[in-house]
């Protein structure tokens, strides 16, 4: 089943830090120029896109030779090139942008909390952090962010919106927000140092859990403890007579942790499948036995990103869980990080994935069993409609009675 495991570290999600991730090194001395012609060849051997973006990537080899003298004069020449291939994903890394990455990695970030991404052309909120900066300040997924400090976002990239809105502890950033059907509204919001919590089990205000289940909010797959915790948590609550797991707003992480925290409900299957640039498909399974197999519910929405969608993926198509919510974000693709001399790097898209079905979720999402939408009103009165469903559909699960997808 750990196939993936050959492969050093394999993130997913939509961080505003990034998503979805290999490291390698290419670390050799060699001159600016080299650094350009190395992020080419990296590239052309790795795009899974073998067309790259329907163009002749041959044109682009030589093409700022006699332009490039030093590392900035590189770094301008490889994001007009990467460009060109127009995966929002698939990105350059100067040395700053790879040093908050690694920061990121790491499990702490100074910003405000918020994981973004460029859709159809527009900056958009995945999902704020849970209790940081932003979700104080009461952004929330599938805004835009029309502004940053009053300049406009039209054409921005990721890393760029991403280098805006970080910034040092203590200062301020503005943002023009667009929510659908209402105004543009700005907020100003001050810069904290993040920590990326993973796992809680605190229950959402004015919300109660029945005490015979056991409720179980997932934020993010990045720490590389979540998975363990996740079982500890499971080992823990064996007298539950079920499990709701929260994914909402829930942007991706580690691939391993899907696999890992997947493989604790499978008792054997399919739990994901990755396709390259050649078509080739490795499929990934879980091994024989449980941590337990009382009855789960899954809650994913439009913040659900990656990481996330595998492990709901795995579990709607197994058959192993009820998912309920709203429509998950759709990012099906799978970055490399490359480190290259300098501190600097490039994120390469290398992958697709499938759900156990052969579902293509790219831009599409993960479909839920039972539809239930969270309106702003129910947000202000804190009336968590969807949760209040899951605990609903869980009991009657505790209860042996069959749920139909509605």
């Amino acid at each position: 089943m750990r196939n993936i495991m050959r492969k050093s570290i394999i993130f997913l999600g939509t961080f505003l830090f990034l998503s979805g991730w290999v490291i390698r090194d290419n670390v050799f001395a060699y001159t600016p120029v080299d650094l350009y012609d190395n992020v080419w060849r990296l590239i052309n051997n790795k795009f899974v896109d073998q067309s790259n973006n329907q163009q002749d990537w041959a044109k682009w080899r030589h093409k700022y030779d006699s332009k490039i003298h030093t590392n900035e004069d590189a770094y301008v020449a490889i994001n007009t090139m990467v460009a060109s291939l127009n995966d929002p994903y698939t990105k350059f890394l100067d040395p700053k942008e790879f040093a908050d990455e690694t920061s990121s990695i790491k499990g702490s970030l100074k910003g405000i909390g918020i994981q973004i991404a460029v859709k159809d052309g527009k900056l958009m909120v995945i999902a704020p952090i849970e209790d940081t900066p932003a979700e104080k300040a009461g952004l929330k997924a599938d805004d835009e962010i029309l502004e940053i400090d009053g300049v406009s976002t039209k054409g921005i990239t990721v890393d760029k919106a991403a280098d805006k809105i970080r910034g040092k502890e203590g200062t301020q950033v503005t943002l023009l927000v667009k929510r659908k059907d209402t105004p543009p509204k700005s907020y100003t919001i001050t810069r904290e140092e993040i920590e990326i919590k993973s796992i809680s089990q605190k229950v959402p205000e004015d919300m109660k859990i029945p005490d015979d289940l056991c409720y179980i909010r997932l934020s993010s797959f990045i720490s590389r403890n979540a998975a363990t915790e996740f079982g500890t948590i499971l080992n823990n609550n064996s007298d539950k007579k079920g499990f709701i797991i929260d994914l909402r707003s829930n942007p991706g992480g580690l691939l391993t942790n899907a696999i890992y925290i997947s493989d604790m409900f499978l008792d054997g299957g399919t739990i994901v499948s990755t396709v390259d640039r050649d078509g080739y498909k490795e499929t990934q399974r879980a091994s024989a036995g449980v941590y337990t197999n009382k009855p789960v519910v899954v809650l994913i929405n439009k913040g659900s990103a990656s990481a996330s969608e595998i492990f709901s993926g795995a579990m709607k198509d197994n058959h192993r869980a009820v998912i309920i919510g709203e429509q998950s974000f759709g990012k099906g693709l799978v970055q490399e990080i490359n480190k290259l001399p300098y501190e600097s790097g490039i994120n390469i898209t290398i992958q697709k994935y499938l759900t156990p079905n052969g579902t293509d979720i790219n831009k599409k999402g993960i479909t839920p069993d039972i539809e239930v939408k969270l309106t702003e009103e129910d947000v202000k009165n804190k009336n968590d409609v969807q949760l209040k469903k899951a605990v609903e559909v869980l009991t009657k699960m505790t209860n042996g009675q069959e749920i139909a997808a509605q």
